[in-house]
């Protein structure tokens, strides 16, 4: 009983010893109060680069200017069609909105070439739409495998809109046909399409085929070439049909 007795007195002359020089520690503090009349100086703002680009918001912006807006972007990437060179703005800034046009514009033109007798005959509306964005996707999905190092989407605003040359070469079949069916028209018709399937291999490769690694760019370019190659058999096969 003594020793427990003993423990505990020691046990509690530690603590009031700790006690105490705690107190003394916090006595030692100067005061850093401040008085009501003192200026408190100092800048607590933390500094941030201000981007022109953070500013800018197309919810306040008026309709009219966010379609004229998009529609010059579809016109600037029209432009790198036709004169195709290395630049990351078609695969940066991709959309579909081209794609589509293109592709609506090339199968309604086939489907008001069909003849109303042979439209069971010639190539329908759906069937190009389908054809067209099927074998887009079959394509990226090549190039998906292979290894290639862009995204899906920006494939397929690559391949969509190197539809264009086969597009312009539809609408030139048309005004050529508008005149009697000879020989020379079929030929002139089978070279502007055979121009425009090789522009549009040209173009859609100068973009793609650095994304791909160096040993396997043939086997991504082939599946290009027969995308192209089926649209614009299609052309012919409607314009003569």
């Amino acid at each position: 009983m003594r020793a427990g007795k003993s423990i505990g007195v020691v046990f509690r002359t530690l603590a009031m010893a700790a006690a105490e020089a705690v107190l003394e520690e916090f006595a030692t503090l100067t005061d850093v109060s401040v008085a009501a009349d003192e200026p408190v100086e100092g800048d607590i703002n933390v500094p941030v680069s201000h981007n022109r680009e953070d500013d800018f918001s197309t919810l306040d912006e008026p309709v009219k200017d966010t379609i004229m807006r998009d529609m010059k972007a579809v016109g600037k990437k029209f432009i790198h069609v036709l004169y195709p060179k290395k630049s990351s703005e078609l695969l940066r800034d991709w959309d579909l909105w081209g794609p589509l046009i293109l592709c609506v514009l090339l199968a309604a033109m086939l489907q008001a070439k069909t003849p109303v007798d042979k439209a069971s005959q010639g190539p329908q509306f759906a069937e190009v739409f389908v054809l067209v964005w099927v074998g887009a996707i079959v394509v990226t999905l090549n190039s998906q495998l292979l290894g290639g190092n862009i995204s899906f989407f920006q494939s397929l605003c690559v391949l969509g809109y190197c539809v264009m040359p086969l597009t312009v070469s539809m609408i030139v079949c048309l005004i050529t046909t508008l005149a009697t069916k000879t020989l020379v028209l079929t030929i002139i018709n089978c070279i502007v399409v055979f121009l425009s399937f090789g522009w549009s291999v040209f173009a859609s490769t100068a973009f793609l085929a650095d994304s791909q690694p160096p040993n396997r760019k043939a086997l991504a370019v082939y599946p290009i070439f027969l995308f192209y190659f089926v649209i614009s058999w299609i052309i012919l096969s409607g314009v003569h049909s």
